[in-house]
């Protein structure tokens, strides 16, 4: 006679999103509104830049759709306006609503793709400096002294500016975005490794970390599987507040005419084409766009705030 088959009630692994909403950043996100707020209005330009060739009513870039008939049109809640154009037009008869949604795009992606470059730079160099030490150390913090010592706007408007006379402002237009990427990229690497190194310091005599030298793993492996991790927390708040800085940088060289050229509008090259018109009634080609940067711009430094203080113990009181 055979016996039944017990069947274990052996328990089920939360999901990932199970085990994120216990963590204490889940925690603080909730209870902080204006964390919320500021990650909600994130989300939203995020989504805004990625859709806007659905969502735009027009396209700035094509030439076929601006009709210079149109220019210097208001908003529609100002008379004389266009029901065809909800936040007016600008010199060029563009529909504001169009090229600030692509301004935004064009924003965000060198202020991300900028910080991008220059974590994989300061991360690199960091871990370099930071677990070698020695003359290694004392050679990559010195680049890094001399790097702090030269601000990023001097940096890029003397790269900008020779480039641009070198090669003629025809070939600059073309390359302008990945001028931009790169130029701010380089320009503010040294933040990040300064931080790393810093972690780096502190986590390479642990005993985790002799006990991966014991094991016979390499100095790679240490550092990028081992070491880095561990030094995520400062990272991300870095990040953060350095996209912030690089939208601010771009749209600085832009209004300087060092930046996105008119055709492929940023919200710097924006506020620059919009701001000769602003005494002459036209105060929306450039109030407009510095709105949404500076709204942007205040949404990363508030996240970059709220990281800080919960991603640090000392400074977070719940």
């Amino acid at each position: 006679m055979t016996t039944p088959v017990e069947v274990l009630d052996i328990p089920t692994r939360p999901s990932a999103w199970a085990r994120f909403k216990d963590t204490h950043l889940f925690h603080s996100f909730t209870r902080d509104k204006v964390a919320m707020v500021s990650f909600g209005l994130f989300v939203l330009y995020a989504l805004a830049a990625l859709f806007a060739p659905l969502i735009a009513p027009y396209n700035p870039y094509d030439p076929a759709s601006i009709d210079i008939m149109n220019s210097e049109l208001p908003p529609i809640w100002q008379e004389g306006a266009d029901p065809a154009f909800l936040l007016g037009t600008d010199a060029q008869g563009r529909d504001m609503l169009s090229t600030m949604l692509y301004g935004t795009r064009i924003s965000l992606m060198i202020g991300i793709c900028a910080v991008m470059l220059q974590m994989f730079l300061g991360v690199l160099i960091g871990l370099s400096a930071g677990y070698f030490g020695g003359r290694v150390d004392s050679f990559l913090m010195r680049m890094a002294d001399i790097q702090l010592s030269f601000s990023t706007m001097m940096v890029a408007i003397v790269v900008l500016a020779v480039f641009q006379a070198a090669f003629g402002a025809e070939l600059y237009a073309d390359l302008a975005i990945f001028m931009l990427i790169l130029v701010i990229g380089i320009a503010e690497w040294p933040q990040y490794a300064r931080t790393v190194r810093a972690s780096v310091l502190a986590e390479k005599h642990k005993e985790y970390v002799d006990a991966a030298r014991v094991m016979g793993f390499g100095s790679g492996r240490i550092m990028w599987r081992h070491i880095l991790p561990n030094t995520l927390s400062p990272l991300l708040v870095i990040s953060t507040v350095q996209v912030a800085n690089a939208i601010i940088s771009e749209a600085s060289l832009s209004f300087l005419g060092l930046g996105m050229p008119v055709s492929q509008p940023s919200l710097g090259s924006l506020i620059s084409s919009g701001f000769e018109y602003i005494f002459s009634g036209a105060w929306w080609i450039t109030v407009l766009p510095g709105i949404v940067l500076v709204v942007l711009v205040l949404v990363m430094n508030l996240l970059g705030d709220w990281l800080r203080d919960v991603l640090n113990p000392k400074l977070y009181k719940g």
